[in-house]
């Protein structure tokens, strides 16, 4: 079973030490964000905008109720929210797996796991995958990837489109910083790194039009520095947990604030929005890739505009990961991801800031929602296993999870009773799992576009990088 467990103390990088830990708390104040105010009109109008930059920061296994913009009590993200406050907040956001290379994949491409095929250890994307980076530059976009998950190296195809796709090297500095790592192999430097990175980057580029993805790790890692740790919220996982989202939202409050100090804040779309959540024992387990409860697919999903709503657009009814790029390619006004299981929320959007679309039962929003997982350890590097492929189905209040080659499995649970997925309905409700079960199935028989994925060779650097992550066994 996935679980994390507490390392020993996090290791001193450097020498600088205490002095250092001041000077990043110094460099990482909060300062909300200003922008020319907005309406609803002008949403529509950015597709006539020529200047538009789009800056798209994935936080790895962030949950979104985890966030006091969805309703949280801990003040974990004062910057997230104030994003949320004066932008777009989809309130329902389900992800399309439960780890990284799965998710990602599907968020990229806009389709279901089925669909693109990378499910297991050694599945990539193929050239002949359409990215969104490659539709960017092909619109005159300078593109950058700042990535710290070796999920989404190169080597599994995800740098398609980019002109700059790196990994930030580790500070050298002594950052006095907590760790709570999954593995007795630590994932090397922090999120500081990413953020220095794509400040330089900015920096380098702030005459041009530019598209960069952040991939922040530091909530995965449940890491944290020393202002965070003020909060005290406690030392159990789930309060390690809670503190590195605090760290991560400063991190990046910096990097807004330097948009705004280079006066670029009103010419860039902001998206925040993550790969899969975390589990805390809801379902008898901690960590994520085991299965697809609420708690390890339900994610945040924030637009920040180049210019703030008086008031927070909040899109009410249930969305997917495989709808983000759809939406913001149409948003912009550029074309359109081929064959794609998601579809622009635009719409819905546009929807939302008049005051309509408060439900699902609305002709815009996506019909349901699925999240797919290889459920054998073959995932992760025991290759040989055959698959276990597990899916769920979210469509109104209900969600039905089961194994795909075990007709008499399923669980079905009623969100209007049972928000945390604890009582199973599928013996009383047969009918309507069965249901759920044969529109689930129509997706998983449609073909992938570019047939099987291909597989890659790990070599041990690779190998080492996602032992880091506590994905992989030690022999």
């Amino acid at each position: 079973m996935f679980r994390r467990i507490i390392d020993s103390p996090w290791f001193y990088y450097g020498l600088a030490g205490l002095l250092v830990v001041a000077a990043i708390a110094t460099q990482l104040e909060i300062h909300f964000p200003s922008r020319p105010m907005g309406t609803s009109e002008e949403i529509a109008k950015l597709r006539e905008r020529d200047d538009v930059n789009v800056i798209f920061i994935l936080i790895d296994t962030l949950r979104s109720d985890r966030l006091s913009s969805y309703g949280y009590d801990r003040p974990t993200s004062p910057m997230l929210d104030a994003l949320a406050d004066s932008g777009i907040r989809f309130d329902r956001v389900e992800a399309q797996s439960t780890w990284t290379k799965a998710s990602m994949a599907s968020l990229w491409t806009g389709l279901y796991p089925m669909r693109t095929g990378v499910t297991r250890f050694r599945h990539a994307l193929p050239q002949e995958a359409v990215l969104p980076a490659e539709l960017l530059k092909q619109a005159g976009f300078h593109t950058a990837g700042i990535w710290r998950n070796g999920w989404v190296a190169n080597n599994f195809g995800f740098d398609q489109g980019f002109d700059l796709y790196m990994r930030p090297h580790p500070s050298r500095s002594a950052h006095e910083l907590e760790r709570r790592s999954p593995s007795t192999h630590p994932l090397l430097g922090n999120d500081f790194d990413a953020t220095e990175s794509a400040i330089e980057f900015i920096h380098g580029h702030a005459q041009e039009r530019f598209f960069l993805y952040m991939h922040y790790m530091d909530v995965h890692q449940y890491l944290y520095d020393q202002e965070a740790a003020k909060l005290e919220f406690g030392t159990s996982y789930s309060d390690a947990y809670d503190s590195s989202i605090y760290w991560v939202d400063r991190n990046i409050a910096k990097l807004v604030e330097d948009l705004q100090e280079t006066d670029l804040l009103k010419r860039t779309l902001i998206v925040i929005a993550a790969d899969h959540g975390e589990s805390f024992y809801e379902h008898g387990e901690e960590g994520h890739a085991e299965n697809l409860y609420r708690e390890v697919t339900e994610v945040p999903l924030i637009f920040s505009l180049p210019f703030a709503f008086e008031q927070g657009v909040v899109v009410k009814p249930l969305v997917r990961n495989i709808d983000i790029w759809p939406t913001l390619l149409d948003m912009l006004g550029l074309p359109a991801l081929p064959d794609i299981d998601g579809q622009s929320l635009v719409p819905l959007i546009e929807a939302a800031a008049r005051g309509e679309a408060e439900s699902d039962d609305v002709e815009e929003a996506p019909p349901s929602a699925l999240s797919f997982l290889d459920g054998s350890w073959g995932t992760w590097g025991e290759h040989e296993r055959p698959p276990e492929p597990l899916l769920s189905i979210r469509k109104g209040p209900m969600r039905m999870v089961f194994r795909m080659d075990d007709p008499k499995s399923g669980e079905l649970f009623d969100h209007t009773s049972d928000p945390t997925e604890q009582k199973n309905l599928v013996a009383l409700r047969e009918e309507q799992a069965a249901g759920l079960r044969q529109e689930s199935e129509q997706w998983v028989s449609k073909p992938i576009p570019w047939g099987d994925a291909p597989e890659v060779e790990i070599d041990e650097m690779h190998v080492n990088q996602l032992r880091a992550l506590g994905y992989l066994r030690d022999e």
